[in-house]
């Protein structure tokens, strides 16, 4: 009895001791939010020397232990607003509480020097659409995102793609980035390219769009601006953890069906994201609301029922002409990262992308002549394939503090597919893209206060370019395609004999307070570009060279300032040069569109433009409120345009068994675009924001009585959003200004001035035949509600009212009213 009594005093003493110790190693709290108690996960908390970071679990917990007691921990979330309280300060129940954070006017910036940088001390015009944007805007697909973001115009010719339009600037004229690697390569067009949509927005954290001439930090390409994905990506942890996320969204108006799951493992050691996302979208259903009062424009009175199994002779009569018969197509995005950290300051990111589409029809084309035309016009499958090794430094020397070395491999397929009514013969061209990238961006301090920042790098790119192009008989029983012929010799899109396209760069940027109250950037890169191409066959093009190496190479600079005369005031300006070298689709592309027929110019050099821009920012209601203003110049000279060329003498070629007149991209004088956008943020209240822009751009070339193409008219949104406990409300007005014909490029063809309504097809003018762009505008709603911090339903309308119209230039007509259900879980 004793002897256990002895024990029971022995393990009782334990227990004691055990719930006495047992907080000091494990002192747990929970953050939650204020409004509705729902826990919030990826909460950061640090103190303030930073020696010591961790985040909350997806219950909203997080283990303090190793935090001193003296500490002040300061707690941050995108969609909160910043906390801090001393450790000893936190509640005997071990909850934090956060507000939402209603007035997001602040924000970090990362694409304008590849680091982040306070936006207030960024002199260019930038937008940030953050995870919790994304996830509100709810878009199908990542061009669509680019379309509600303030700024941008997005042109489609088939749903299936988009090319977004800066400052009337779009195609190889703006950079795409994706993750720190351009995705612009050696085949990037003049025009419209769709090749946005090649990353799902659901592998997305945040997107930036930054504007203006960007070609210090970026390079060539970037004249009308950069826009920059930034993926997923995990995060380490203090103790072993793994998460996981399901997505799952419909969509009425094209009866689209979108999933995508996300896991993630994190340790201290290490940590993985695996995200995988699957889209399948049907045709696409126009407005029938015609308020421009064009009973019959974009209607599809004819489809094509062909397929590569299935032929018909004719054309089907469509039933239902709103339906847009050959928009249907999906797409599968597969994203893969691993974090290791190597040291206390050197981190290795492994990255790994793929996207893959089905056949993608190209609807304006199927729809030419209203659907009479094509028999069959479609991309192949779209493939992109990137690896990237990024290897962030943070030696805090005096020579580097921290910078990154990434370096990448890129896998690009494409492939075009036509045949004609009337016609057996079908025609394949593909094309292959392998890219190889080394990029280093570095940033040091030159003072203690990081007033004074160097940031110097450089890049090499290599792009190694394959074309092919053939044709076949089809071998037709009854309606069934049964096999094939070989066809007629065909010519490749790019040179046949290969071709490629390398760049290498350097730059420096110091960014420096001079006080308080002023911010000056002065930067300078030097870049050089060497293609070389080579042609074989000669059946259709025979070049006065068939064999061209062409070495272009151009300093390039910026000087921006911001000056805050007042805690109010924000004054910032930039002067910036720009240049851009030809690519091989530049000098070498051969292709066919609506009788004209592109042909080689390899006399072509690079177009340069001059920017000159001024934003004025102020700020109400103790900075709740924004309201921005930017306005720019932009000089082009030896701009790049396509017009009538003659090919060894001769204006007309015959090309695919049709007499066509040859055009190509030439170099022509000075033209300039100028433009401006005014913007608003604000918070009205503690749970409602309110945010809108409005757009306007001009741009007319000098020694051509033409406007420049790819300019778009005046437009604009509204938004508010408003929160209550677990709910969110959204409503939007979006709209679009006329576009006359007098505005309108009609030699080089980009400005599509046949997708608008038509007038008089008798005109002897081709203006004065179409009516131009008409105006429009739509309204949307949309509500989120959080059912706990596992699920999440959103509910979005959009074009409540069901309005028939085309986005400028486009070939296909946007979607009329759309029920979209999405849910979101975690566990």
């Amino acid at each position: 009895m004793n002897y256990s009594n002895k024990h029971i005093t022995f393990f009782g003493f334990l227990a004691l001791l055990f719930l006495q110790v047992s907080p000091l190693h494990a002192q747990n709290i929970q953050v939650l939010d204020a409004e509705d108690s729902t826990p919030i996960d990826r909460v950061l908390i640090f103190n303030k020397s930073k020696t010591y970071t961790i985040t909350t679990d997806k219950n909203g917990k997080a283990d303090i232990s190793g935090f001193a007691e003296s500490d002040v921990l300061i707690f941050q979330h995108l969609s909160y607003q910043e906390h801090s309280i001393g450790k000893k300060e936190i509640n005997e129940n071990h909850i934090v509480y956060l507000e939402y954070n209603a007035n997001d006017i602040e924000e970090v910036v990362l694409t304008a020097s590849r680091s982040k940088e306070d936006r207030s001390r960024i002199a260019e015009q930038v937008e940030v659409i953050g995870l919790n944007k994304i996830q509100e805007l709810n878009p199908q697909t990542s061009a669509d995102l680019l379309g509600l973001t303030p700024g941008v115009k997005v042109q489609k010719s088939q749903f299936g793609g988009g090319s977004p339009v800066l400052r009337g600037m779009e195609a190889n004229r703006v950079l795409l980035v994706i993750d720190g690697v351009r995705m612009n390569n050696a085949i990037y067009r003049k025009g419209h390219i769709q090749n946005s949509i090649t990353v799902s927005p659901n592998l997305l954290a945040r997107t930036e769009v930054l504007f203006g001439p960007s070609s210090i930090i970026y390079g060539s390409d970037a004249l009308g601006g950069v826009i920059h994905y930034y993926t997923k990506k995990p995060k380490l942890s203090k103790d072993k953890a793994f998460n996981s996320a399901l997505f799952s969204r419909y969509s009425a108006v094209n009866s689209e069906l979108s999933a995508s799951y996300t896991g993630e493992y994190s340790t201290e050691k290490w940590a993985s994201l695996t995200a995988i996302s699957v889209s399948k979208f049907g045709d696409l259903k126009m407005g029938e609301n015609r308020t421009h009062g064009f009973d019959n424009w974009g209607l599809v009175p004819f489809y094509s029922q062909n397929s590569t199994s299935y032929y018909t002779e004719n054309p089907t009569e469509n039933e239902y002409t709103s339906y847009q018969r050959n928009t249907g197509y999906s797409q599968i995005d597969f994203l893969q990262k691993v974090l290791i950290p190597l040291s206390s300051n050197t981190e290795l990111s492994l990255n790994l992308q793929y996207s893959n589409s089905t056949d993608v029809p190209r609807f304006d084309k199927l729809n030419e002549e209203q659907g009479t035309k094509y028999a069959e016009w479609y991309y192949g499958p779209q493939k992109r394939f990137m690896s990237a090794a990024q290897l962030a430094l943070s030696p805090q020397s005096k020579y580097l503090d921290n910078g990154t070395i990434t370096l990448a491999f890129q896998d690009i397929y494409e492939s075009r597919n036509e045949r004609k009514y009337g016609s057996l013969t079908k025609y394949f061209g593909e094309e292959n893209v392998k890219v190889y990238s080394l990029n280093g961006d570095f940033h040091v301090p030159l003072s203690e206060n990081q007033k004074r920042i160097l940031s110097y790098g450089f890049e090499s790119v290599y792009n190694d370019v394959s074309s092919t192009a053939y044709a076949k008989e089809l071998l037709v029983n009854n309606n069934e395609i049964t096999g094939f012929n070989e066809g007629n010799t065909v010519q490749t899109r790019y040179p046949d004999g290969g071709s490629s396209y390398s760049t290498f760069a350097v730059y420096t940027n110091y960014r420096f307070d001079y006080n308080k109250k002023g911010t000056v950037n002065i930067g300078a890169r030097h870049t050089s570009t060497l293609l070389k191409a080579k042609w074989i066959d000669n059946t259709y093009i025979n070049l006065p060279n068939m064999e061209v190496s062409l070495h272009n190479a151009a300093f390039s600079g910026t000087i921006g300032h911001v000056y805050k005369p007042t805690d109010t005031w924000q004054i910032s300006a930039v002067l910036s040069s720009g240049f851009r070298s030809p690519n091989i689709d530049d000098i070498g592309k051969i292709r066919e569109k609506r009788g004209k027929v592109s042909v080689p110019n390899t006399r072509l050099q690079p177009e340069y433009a001059y920017n000159a821009e001024i934003g004025i920012t102020k700020y109400f209601n103790n900075r709740k409120t924004r309201i921005g203003f930017n306005t720019y110049y932009m000089l082009l000279q030896n701009y790049i345009a396509r017009d009538y060329f003659a090919l060894n003498g001769e204006n007309e070629i015959l090309y695919n068994e049709e007499m066509a007149s040859t055009i190509a991209n030439v170099n022509k004088g000075n033209a300039y675009i100028q433009g401006a956008t005014l913007s608003a943020k604000t918070a009205l209240s503690k749970n409602l924001r309110a945010r809108s822009s409005i757009t306007y751009t001009k741009g007319v070339a000098y020694d051509d009585p033409e406007p420049l193409s790819s300019i778009p008219p005046l437009f604009g949104d509204l938004n508010l959003n408003y929160r209550y406990k677990k709910f969110r409300f959204g409503a939007d007005f979006r709209f679009n200004a006329k576009k006359e014909t007098s505005l309108y490029n009609i030699s080089e063809g980009i400005d599509n001035i046949e997708e608008t309504p038509l007038l008089n097809a008798d005109a002897e003018n081709v203006a004065d035949q179409y009516y131009g762009s008409p105006a429009w505008q739509t309204y949307g709603f949309s509500t989120q509600y959080k059912l706990n911090q596992y699920a999440t339903f959103r509910l979005r309308i959009d074009n409540i009212l069901d309005t028939h119209y085309k986005e400028f230039a486009s070939g296909v007509s946007a979607p009329g009213r759309n029920f979209s259900l999405s849910v979101n879980t975690h566990f």
